[in-house]
């Protein structure tokens, strides 16, 4: 395979970051362009980004001098990590302009004609690049990635609606500080403390799994038809959201089939192909303390979710834990992810 350009928009803040780290040494990508805001714009990334990841910055980027986002690279694909109240314009008009963009921001998640993509859930879904092309012109088009909690979620309950179609969920989350970026929360606030709101973040929670599990018919999503009730807390964890969840099934289901279903969901052999796949997309622990985020957000290397202490929900049929590291399969390594299933089928080249 030829090295395929590309370029990472919102480059300096902390999912940015991550795809620098994660794009240094890729089998098929090669960054050639950094783009960020205007205090950023015209300066060498190493002095306008003030690194935050335990691993030194790549040689490759330090004196790449970081373009205006408003500029069109000279690349087939960009990754962005923008702020979602700059994404959605900005990615448009590279769209327009022919570039492919996989997307971090929530700007067009919810967009009929843009895949919510994870690859182990709806591949499928990039069948809808066709219809946005028709209805925006042009060569380009626009991928979405799932909000980081959504993901783990939508992960873990894609085995269980395949096989005995999921009717409820409720889920709190206990969700880690970087993904509030940087500077992020307040250590006063944040120490010795758990915040029970993280705005916008119930609302992401209870429509994106829909749209995940959702089926592709006649060039338009059908969400599932399950609800979701969220409630999202932010706590003194460095990275990994863990979810305490409880669903209902459609049909009858015991708990070894629910463990079974979890245990037998493998990665396609497409999938297999692509370099962040992991060889298992869920772990399932059998220890009884288990998830742990720090113990358990880097398994696979923090590409998989892990499921721990399953067993029956007195409202519900099952509750369970699940956990997965949000910057890594829940930003970049899951845009990354993303646009290694674009290649794959041929949309990027």
């Amino acid at each position: 395979m030829n090295e395929i350009h590309v370029a990472i928009w919102g480059a300096t803040g902390m999912v940015g970051q991550r795809f620098v780290q994660l794009l240094a040494h890729h089998p098929w990508f090669r960054v050639v362009a950094l783009g960020a805001s205007d205090v950023s714009a015209g300066r060498p990334y190493a002095e306008a980004c003030h690194w935050l990841l335990p691993t030194p910055m790549p040689a490759a980027v330090r004196d790449l001098i970081v373009q205006p986002i408003d500029k069109v690279p000279d690349c087939p694909l960009v990754f962005s990590a923008l702020p979602s109240d700059v994404a959605g314009p900005v990615e448009e008009t590279l769209a327009q302009a022919g570039t492919a963009i996989c997307t971090n921001a929530s700007a067009h998640r919810l967009d009929d004609d843009v895949p919510l993509l994870i690859p182990e859930v709806n591949a499928e879904h990039t069948a809808l690049i066709d219809v946005q092309r028709q209805r925006r012109g042009g060569k380009g088009f626009i991928v979405a990635s799932a909000n980081c909690s959504a993901t783990q979620l939508a992960v873990a309950l894609k085995p269980l609606h395949e096989t005995y179609e999921v009717r409820k969920v409720s889920v709190v989350t206990m969700q880690a500080v970087s993904g509030a970026g940087y500077p992020g929360v307040s250590a006063l606030d944040i120490l010795d403390n758990v915040l029970p709101l993280i705005p916008g973040e119930e609302d992401k929670l209870e429509t994106e799994p829909q749209k995940l599990l959702g089926q592709l018919r006649n060039g338009e999503i059908e969400n599932a038809l399950f609800v979701i009730s969220a409630q999202c807390n932010r706590v003194p964890v460095r990275d990994g959201h863990t979810e305490c969840v409880s669903v209902q099934l459609e049909r009858h289901a015991t708990l070894d089939d629910v463990i079974a279903a979890w245990q037998g969901f493998a990665t396609s052999p497409e999938l297999a192909e692509l370099p962040s796949s992991p060889p298992r997309p869920i772990l399932v622990s059998d220890r009884d303390n288990r998830p742990q985020p720090l113990r358990d957000r880097d398994m696979e290397r923090g590409m998989c979710v892990t499921v721990g202490r399953v067993r029956p929900c007195p409202i519900l049929d099952f509750k369970f834990v699940v956990l997965g590291h949000n910057t890594l399969r829940g930003a970049a390594g899951g845009s990354i992810h993303n646009a290694e299933l674009l290649v794959a089928q041929g949309w990027v080249r």
